[in-house]
């Protein structure tokens, strides 16, 4: 059984996806924040760097966003406003360089050089492909590509720009239409990109491409040629393209015509603002409880459970304007008790943040996020299951090729991933690994790529980060140790304390009377462990020395202070 959870609260909105009782999907949504991943922005060059192939351009943000030129070379959308189209500055044609006239040079031939190119001309004639006759059907097909669905027209070719062509397609101050790939983390600015899709429920609207094409998560061959065909007999703009999305399979064609509607509108919509100043938002991504409908709500869902009857208005105005019959699934909770610790995901949900993650076989994996990558250390603990250690060893990493596809979904983890497995000796073995990740990880809905085990046991994967990880969007770094998990020891900072004094005592006068503030935890271990050290530097200072404990002080900080003036040393 597969279920939809929506928990809505007054600052916070939490989506949850089960599976047979499982987490699959978790994702959070302050509800002050801005939704910025997938918007479309009329934004601004703010200046250029040719040295890094990239733009950076002014879209409202705190930061300016970034894009490589690469990203950029499909500037020629189709926004147009009543005024007039927004327009970069006028290309300008390369001259071509003037050559002079190679002059031909008799070369003498031998006989052997003379044979050779013959019958290298007569290869070359066997080689040619044969002319293709008029096939209609084939001319039917290649018109539905070129044409739309009722003209059949041909299209003009699309103009070819590379990125070359950037610095004079859109030089500063200019202004561009972009839409934000990867949200601002930590210090970076947030990744555009000039080419700009629209998601429905269905569909992907492509303004500035011609595509229409079927997602690769649908293998079947006749489901994706039945698709195909209905894509091609879409009553659209034929200068736009479109996507057939996974919850399109087995949908009949109006679902996509009325899907493809709702994406007109939108675009409508986005036109209209276009006619206000750079930098502006002219289509914002919709609220998680929206979005978790659009990428979730498929047919394999049995039941949408939401916990407010607001929320569970807008849930059902939502769905029925895709499909009637999908309004049964969904459910109004009205329990006492919070409807996460009602249905067991309260303790799943917190498990998330640990850093161990026990298997079902009694091994652990253990997650840590750096700056550089994500490293996952898998241990064997009590695991016992197999015949033999070969065995053992393989389903225990089995396991864990699953538990680490669902917690880099759960986490939100992006980037690196380095999964130090247990040591395969068969490399038969360790192909059943690499390619089970393979298919754990074609589920997620983030773009990955994984590479084989290496010879030291490690495996390498990337996977598409958009936002930043769920621990950095839960947590705070810590104002003790400033994001190192570590602080030091009681003995540490005792060494400390004494190298302080020794030095005091060298510097100043004798007949000092000095206090000593430290943390309790600090002023415990000074009494217990060192309290002959400290008598004997007390002789050597020829005056008092005394401690005291103050609880708000941070454990590694101390404070040495002169009775005689009052001021810290």
């Amino acid at each position: 059984m597969k279920q939809i959870f929506i928990n809505c609260e007054h600052l916070e909105t939490r989506v949850a996806v089960v599976e047979n009782g499982v987490l699959e999907e978790y994702k959070i949504e302050r509800n002050d924040e801005r939704r910025i991943v997938g918007s479309v922005y009329k934004g601004r060059v703010h200046n250029l760097a040719p040295s890094l192939q990239a733009a950076f351009i002014d879209i409202g943000l705190e930061k300016n966003a970034f894009a490589h030129y690469k990203d950029l070379v499909y500037f020629k959308t189709l926004f147009e406003t009543k005024n007039g189209k927004i327009k970069p500055a006028t290309k300008r044609r390369r001259q071509p360089q003037y050559k002079a006239p190679e002059k031909k040079v008799e070369v003498k031939k031998s006989i052997i050089q003379k044979l050779t190119e013959f019958f290298g001309k007569k290869e070359e004639e066997k080689k040619k492909p044969e002319p293709q006759r008029n096939n209609r059907n084939n001319r039917n097909r290649q018109g539905n590509r070129q044409g739309n669905r009722k003209g059949g027209n041909r299209r003009p070719p699309a103009p070819v720009v590379s990125a070359d062509d950037i610095p004079n397609l859109c030089p500063e101050g200019s202004e561009i239409v972009v839409q934000v790939e990867k949200g601002p983390i930590g210090t970076k600015g947030a990744k555009v990109t000039s080419k700009v899709e629209i998601p429905g429920h269905y569909l992907v609207l492509l303004p500035n491409s011609r595509t229409r094409g079927v997602s690769k998560r649908i293998e079947d061959r006749e489901e994706r040629k039945r698709l195909q065909d209905i894509l091609m007999e879409l009553d659209m703009p034929p200068n736009m393209g479109c996507i057939c999305r996974t919850a399109g399979m087995g949908k009949k064609a109006k679902f996509f015509q009325m899907d493809m509607e709702m994406l007109l509108q939108q675009w409508d919509d986005m036109q209209e603002r276009l006619k206000e100043g750079a930098p502006t938002c002219i289509y914002a991504e919709p609220s998680l409880m929206d979005r978790a409908l659009r990428e979730f709500l498929t047919n394999d869902i049995d039941e949408i459970i939401v916990d407010s009857e607001q929320a569970y208005e807008h849930v059902t105005k939502a769905i029925s304007m895709l499909s009637k019959q999908e309004r049964g699934k969904i459910r109004l909770y009205s329990g006492s008790e919070p409807m996460f610790q009602r249905y067991k995901l309260k303790r799943q949900v917190e498990n998330i943040f640990t850093r161990q993650v026990s298997l079902p076989s009694g091994a652990y994996i253990c997650i840590d996020e750096t700056e550089a990558l994500i490293a996952v250390d898998v241990n064997s603990g009590r695991s016992t299951k197999g015949k033999d250690h070969p065995e053992t060893i393989l389903s225990t990493n089995l396991e864990t090729v699953d538990e680490v596809a669902r917690q880099l979904r759960l986490r939100n983890i992006g980037g690196l991933v380095v999964i130090d497995f247990i040591d395969m000796r068969s490399r038969k073995d360790q192909t059943t690994v690499y390619r089970a990740m393979q298919d754990a990880l074609s589920k997620d809905r983030a773009r990955t790529k994984v590479l084989p085990i290496s010879r030291f046991g490690l495996m390498e994967l990337t996977r598409q980060r958009e936002h930043e990880s769920l621990r950095d969007t839960m947590f705070a770094t810590c104002p003790y140790c400033k994001g190192k998990g570590l602080i030091k020891s009681p003995t540490s900072i005792s060494v400390e304390i004494q190298r302080r004094i020794r030095s005091i005592i060298k510097k100043r006068r004798k007949d000092l009377n000095l206090r000593v503030i430290v943390h309790p935890d600090v002023l415990a271990r000074l009494r217990e462990d060192d309290e002959e050290f400290l008598h004997e530097m007390e002789r050597k200072l020829g005056g008092g020395l005394s401690f005291r404990a103050d609880s708000s002080l941070h454990i590694e900080v101390s404070k040495i202070i002169d009775q005689d003036t009052g001021r810290e040393l």
